[in-house]
């Protein structure tokens, strides 16, 4: 009865461990949202509709989620190489807010962001590597 008792115990507290360690930051939690949300602007299998919907949904979560990283106090004054990145790189981590700051749409202020162009797009080829 006792080995079952401390079993359980430790089971559980294995359990609590792994959930603590497990939590997401908002700066981690915007991450995800925002690799999401390019994934949806870049899918070919979903028709013109269905992309707005998605996208209209993942705006406002990305704004809610750019808002809570840029007041989270627990980012100020960290060293951590993910935030210095993500703060050096304002225009692709805070996408949202960014496209708005320069009157653009959410695509082509990413993909200016990344270096693409419409005349690269315009320009380029299909073709196999």
């Amino acid at each position: 009865m006792r080995s079952k008792t401390t079993l359980t115990l430790a089971t559980a507290a294995a359990i609590l461990a792994a959930a603590g360690a497990a939590q997401a930051g908002t700066l981690e939690n915007l991450e995800r949202e925002r690799a999401l949300t390019i994934q949806t602007l870049l899918s070919p299998s979903l028709t013109v509709s269905e992309r707005q919907q998605k996208i209209a949904a993942s705006k406002h979560r990305l704004v809610d989620l750019e808002r809570m990283v840029l007041r989270d106090k627990s980012l100020v004054g960290a060293n951590r190489p993910v935030v210095r990145k993500a703060f050096r790189s304002y225009d692709l981590t805070f996408l949202v807010h960014a496209s708005v700051e320069k009157d653009r749409i959410l695509i082509d202020h990413w993909l200016e962001q990344v270096g693409v162009s419409t005349h690269n797009l315009m320009n380029a080829r299909v073709g196999r590597r």
